[in-house]
């Protein structure tokens, strides 16, 4: 992954330090001898190079100096401004000079690219724990999914299976209200015709003679309510007392409480289990 970021910054360093020597060695060539010319067209690359060493130094200890920095962006730029000024004054071929003239600047952003790859990178170890990690929560996620999908498909067929059922009950109800209805009006058909009387009088008079016959329906309609009975009095402590000391003494040797609080019960008087508990203590005490 390393060699994806510093791999370009490499090639587009050694192409822009080809061009500034190419072009310093054709500026002073014609003024000063060629070995000249290659010194200082070799320095400019030199400084350069130098400065760029520098700065990957200093971004393996994980440092940074800014005066380094800005003197290597200075030697980009004088490599640029060398190549500019070239093609401006080239005659014909001041295009292809002007195409190569951003090379040292973009050489200098992908080395700026690279130190910020470099900051950023991961290990191995980590990218692993960081890839189980998604993918646990992608598996969890989808497990998630795959609950909730079967509960929706379960309460869905469970509220097919009720509606269908309350369906059914519903069709049961309206046939039998169906079948009530066309019996009560035969009842009441029969009740009150002609000759309901005379057959009732052929069959009852024999029997009853004196007994005037009369055949009426059921009621089928609303109905008094009964009254609710009074609740029978609160025994007191002492009526409570003398009942659990007489079921209690009723045997030799004398019951148990379990056995009193059933007889109690049995005989249907009415205490709550906290009083009745106290009694049988205060009749066991005395």
């Amino acid at each position: 992954m390393k060699g994806k970021t510093v791999l370009p910054a490499v090639a587009m360093t050694a192409v822009s330090m080809v061009l500034t020597l190419a072009v310093v060695v054709i500026w002073l060539g014609t003024a000063v001898p060629w070995p000249v010319a290659l010194v200082v067209g070799l320095g400019i690359d030199g400084g350069w190079l130098a400065t760029l060493a520098y700065e990957r130094r200093l971004a393996a200890q994980g440092d940074h100096n800014p005066v380094v920095t800005g003197i290597g962006w200075a030697f980009g730029a004088v490599a640029t401004g060398v190549l500019i000024v070239h093609a401006l004054t080239a005659g014909d071929s001041a295009g292809a000079w002007l195409a190569v003239a951003w090379l040292p600047i973009a050489a200098k952003a992908l080395w700026l690219v690279h130190g910020l790859w470099e900051r950023t990178a991961l290990t191995t170890v980590a990218l692993d724990q960081i890839r189980e990690i998604q993918q646990s929560a992608r598996d969890d996620a989808a497990v998630a999914r795959a609950w909730l999908r079967a509960e929706a498909s379960t309460e869905e067929t469970r509220l097919d299976a009720v509606t269908a059922a309350g369906a059914r009950v519903a069709r049961v109800q309206s046939k039998t209200a169906k079948r009530l209805s066309h019996a009560w009006s035969e009842l009441e058909s029969a009740r009150k015709g002609e000759g309901t009387g005379r057959a009732l009088t052929c069959v009852t008079a024999p029997v009853t003679p004196d007994v005037a016959s009369r055949w009426e329906l059921p009621v089928w309609g609303p109905t008094e309510p009964v009254p609710a009975l009074e609740p029978a009095p609160a025994l007191t402590d002492a009526a409570l007392d003398a009942l659990v000391d007489e079921i209690r003494i009723s045997q030799t040797p004398a019951l148990s409480y379990r056995e009193m609080a059933a007889r109690f019960r049995a005989a249907g008087h009415s205490a709550s289990e906290v009083r009745l508990r106290a009694a049988w203590k205060r009749v066991a005490a005395a």
